[in-house]
Formats: C-alpha cells, sequence, structure tokens
C-alpha cells in the first residue's frame, strides 16, 4: 500500500552512520526488505561489513555482524520510529481500491512483517488506518511470513475461512504465506519482491493497482 523504501533507506544509514559503517544503497534495501527487520537489520550489516572499503581497516572479525546487532537494532528502531512515513508514499490506486473493497461490505486487516508499532504509525500517517478492522505487524505472532501462522490467525480474527479470505500482497514471501495458509492470493505488480520478477510468482492474479480491486472476480472474488 505504501512505498516505503525511503523510510528505510534513511533510517538504516542513521543507523550504519552511527556503527561507523558504509551507508547502505537503495538497490540493496530493495533486494531485501519484506521478511521483517530483525532479518533486514542481519542482511544489511553483514552485507556492510564484508565490503572492502570496511575489511581493508580489518575491522571485520568472525561474528561481527553478530556483535552489532543488538545496538543496530535499537538504534534503527529509534531512527525508524523518528522519520516512519517522512520519506513513503501511498501508491496510486491504494485508496480508490481499499474505499472500494469497504463500499462493498468487505471486512479487511493488515498484516505485515513491519514490527506492530512501525505499522501503526505508518497507517496513521498516511490515513489508511480508518479501512482496517485488525492491523497485525511481524511481533504480534511467534512466527512471520512465510509461516502461515499469521495469515491463519488473521483469518480467525475476521472470522472468516482462509479458503474464502483474499491475500492481497506483493512478494513471493506473502504468497508462499497464502498457499500454506490456503488462501487465495493476488500479487500486485509494483512492490518488493527481492529483486525477482513478480509475475513468475505461483499467484491467482496478479493487480497493477489496487483500484482493480474494485472487481475481483477474475479470481472468484
Amino acid at each position: 500500500m505504501v512505498d516505503t523504501l525511503g523510510d528505510f533507506e534513511v533510517a538504516l544509514n542513521r543507523t550504519l552512520a552511527g556503527l561507523d559503517l558504509p551507508p547502505v544503497t537503495r538497490a540493496l534495501v530493495e533486494r531485501t526488505v519484506g521478511k521483517g527487520s530483525e532479518h533486514l537489520i542481519r542482511s544489511v550489516l553483514a552485507h556492510q561489513l564484508a565490503l572492502p572499503e570496511v575489511t581493508a581497516y580489518g575491522r571485520v572479525c568472525h561474528g561481527r555482524a553478530e556483535v552489532l546487532y543488538e545496538p543496530a537494532w535499537l538504534a534503527y528502531q529509534k531512527h525508524y520510529l523518528d522519520i516512519n512515513g517522512r520519506f513513503s508514499d501511498v501508491y496510486p490506486g491504494v485508496i480508490a481500491g481499499l474505499s472500494a473493497c469497504r463500499a462493498r461490505g468487505l471486512a479487511m486487516a493488515c498484516l505485515t512483517n513491519k514490527p506492530l508499532a512501525f505499522a501503526l504509525a505508518l497507517l496513521k500517517a498516511k490515513g489508511l488506518d480508518g479501512f482496517f478492522g485488525h492491523v497485525f505487524g511481524g511481533d504480534s505472532f511467534e512466527r512471520k511470513k512465510p509461516d502461515p501462522l499469521p495469515l491463519i490467525k488473521t483469518c480467525e480474527a475476521l472470522g472468516t475461512l482462509p479458503a474464502q479470505t483474499l491475500m492481497v500482497g506483493d512478494s513471493e514471501n506473502d504468497a508462499k504465506a497464502a498457499r500454506a495458509a490456503g488462501c487465495p492470493v493476488a500479487l500486485v505488480t509494483y512492490g518488493y519482491n527481492h529483486g525477482e520478477p513478480v509475475r513468475a510468482v505461483d499467484a491467482d492474479g496478479f493487480l497493477d493497482t489496487l483500484n482493480e480491486l474494485a472487481d475481483c472476480s477474475s479470481i472468484g472474488f
């Protein structure tokens, strides 16, 4: 729903600067997001610590990324909350698509691997919070997507059967969770899919804009 790549980039680079590490590239962030903030931090640290300009000064040792993880995670949370939504934009068609679903009386929930506090603040900042009866983050359940548990629990909260609950996502991560939970899944074509073509993912349909949710007959809704 929201292009948050700018938020990730700024928060990560402020975190890395505090650790005296080189800034992350936007391309790396795009390939790495989607599996939760913990995974993002670990992946970025491992990548940045392996850069030639870092290893040339002998700053890398075995387990260095793990040593830096806790201070990096704490700093990242602070920086992200400070700038949450300031460098992000709602994708075109999102408001229209959500409004169309609400007009049809469809119950909606937001399920993300982003920490719940981040998600709630972002939805409010972008005026999207009023569309969802439930919001769940990556820390709301014992496991994250692509594990099916968060999606199964979301269906329970909505009072719907998985087979009758459409999962709308933007990556293979979302599709795997939906398949494992027994939900039909549609993927938007404009999000982040770890650098891979999203149309190659096993899904029931693809949306170029959420406004296409006004007519979901092509995937049985």
